[in-house]
């Protein structure tokens, strides 16, 4: 069955551009483009059938790729959509999976890298370059291996907040919380928060 993309993206030649390298995919159709968030909350609930995947650029006038997945997250919690940008800071990758998008691309990436990394959203809900959040760790299921409190933590680290505001929340020292963080680092073979964010959603301990 073909899957549906909506792109949203303020640069016109690269949306255009966009959009053949998507139709060219075998299995895959963009349902439509838009130039910001305003245009996609515009259009979005007057469709009967919603795309399988929209794909959101982060900077843009009027409404950009945050305040898009807000309001997605608001009002179709349901809706699959991954960040396609020029934005790899980890404040930001950080808000746009804390307000659930389900995955973040660099829009330099190789376009055989870009068609496996559609799969994934479609076949498993996610996908996340491992050159933006270095190591996804070791996976297990194995809960016992963790804390209490380590889990509590994994969970917050999936949210906006800071070390010291998780620590305040968890009426724990910044000290404590910087040892839950390194014994987990440690134990998962990862080596920052983001990692650590992606490995609490691949393993359920926090879900976007």
């Amino acid at each position: 069955m073909t899957k549906s993309i909506i792109i949203v993206d303020d640069h016109v030649l690269f949306s255009q551009s966009l959009k053949g390298l998507v139709d060219s995919f075998d299995g895959y159709r963009v349902k439509a483009v838009y130039g910001n968030g305003k245009e996609l909350q515009g259009n979005l609930k007057k469709m009967d059938l919603r795309p399988d995947l929209i794909l959101l650029d982060v900077r843009m006038p009027l409404m950009d790729g945050l305040q898009t997945m807000q309001w997605l997250k608001q009002e179709f919690p349901k809706q699959k959509a991954v960040a396609l940008t020029m934005e790899n800071d980890e404040e930001t990758l950080l808000k746009m999976i804390s307000f659930g998008c389900r995955g973040y691309l660099l829009k330099d990436i190789d376009p055989d890298r870009f068609k496996a990394a559609l799969d994934s959203v479609i076949e498993t809900g996610y996908c996340f370059e491992k050159e933006l959040i270095q190591e996804l760790g070791k996976k297990t299921s194995a809960k016992e291996q963790f804390s209490e409190r380590e889990i509590e933590f994994l969970q917050y680290v999936c949210t906006e907040m800071t070390y010291k505001e998780i620590a305040a929340k968890m009426s724990l020292s910044p000290k404590t919380i910087d040892g839950y963080r390194e014994n987990l680092f440690t134990k998962l073979q990862i080596r920052s928060r983001v990692g650590l964010a992606v490995y609490a959603i691949k393993n359920n301990y926090c879900t976007i």
